[in-house]
């Protein structure tokens, strides 16, 4: 019976995946990504829409990256989106509260549906970390998220405490605190590359790389790097 729900669940999985992926792709180009008059276009309407639809929008960023957090998905586009559309503050509070409720609802599945299998495949590899989760796993798992997880996967991060048995309120208050940083940085990104085309004719990379709103959130998220290793040599030994 357990088999039979694991095997539904990836199946479930695999075909919200990819109709997401499938939709997304029907409308955007990876070529247009690129192209400053798509960009523009496409923006002009984004601000028409938000201007009149301001908490639709919200609501519909929100529920997306809830769920796309849900399914396993990676949280930096996401952000750099939300800085993008909705200003860097804004941005990181709608981006890291439906981070760390898509990643509260996954961790929840997987403690219910997928334990055996989590603690089969990955307990062996964190065994050595195991006494400082069961020692303060707010605080540990805390830092696990300030310091990105080690380099493991968004996707792969949000499950591994079903090895620990964590608390639902310490995980959920953990992941909104350790988040915060990384996602306000890559958020500050998005909106200054919105302002950037707000008053330029076209995209010039080596140019774009200059701009206050550009360079301080790239030396903000190198300097949080650094922190971090610190942080894990630390704490983490």
């Amino acid at each position: 019976m357990k088999l039979n729900i694991k095997l539904l669940l990836g199946i479930i999985y695999i075909i919200c995946f990819s109709i997401l992926i499938f939709i997304v792709f029907s409308y955007v180009e990876l070529e247009d990504l690129t192209n400053f008059t798509f960009i523009e276009d496409h923006k002009t309407s984004l601000d028409f829409y938000k201007n009149n639809n301001q908490f639709l929008l919200l609501f519909i960023f929100f529920i997306f990256s809830t769920v796309w957090v849900l399914l396993l998905g990676f949280g930096s586009p996401l952000a750099l989106l939300g800085g993008f559309i909705f200003g860097k503050w804004v941005g990181t509070l709608i981006s890291v509260v439906s981070f760390s409720l898509g990643s509260l609802l996954l961790y929840t599945l997987a403690n219910l549906f997928l334990k055996d299998i989590i603690k089969e495949k990955l307990s062996k590899k964190i065994d050595k970390f195991k006494y400082l989760f069961n020692k303060d796993e707010l605080l540990y798992f805390t830092l696990f998220r300030l310091t990105g997880g080690g380099g493991i996967p968004f996707g792969i991060q949000n499950i591994l405490p079903v090895i620990f048995n964590m608390k639902s309120k310490n995980y959920f208050l953990a992941t909104f605190i350790g988040l915060i940083p990384s996602v306000f940085i890559i958020s500050a990104l998005g909106s200054g590359f919105e302002k950037y085309i707000s008053y330029k004719q076209s995209i010039i990379w080596s140019e774009l790389l200059f701009e206050p709103e550009i360079y301080l959130p790239i030396l903000g998220f190198i300097f949080f790097c650094i922190l971090t290793f610190f942080l894990k040599k630390f704490f983490f030994k």
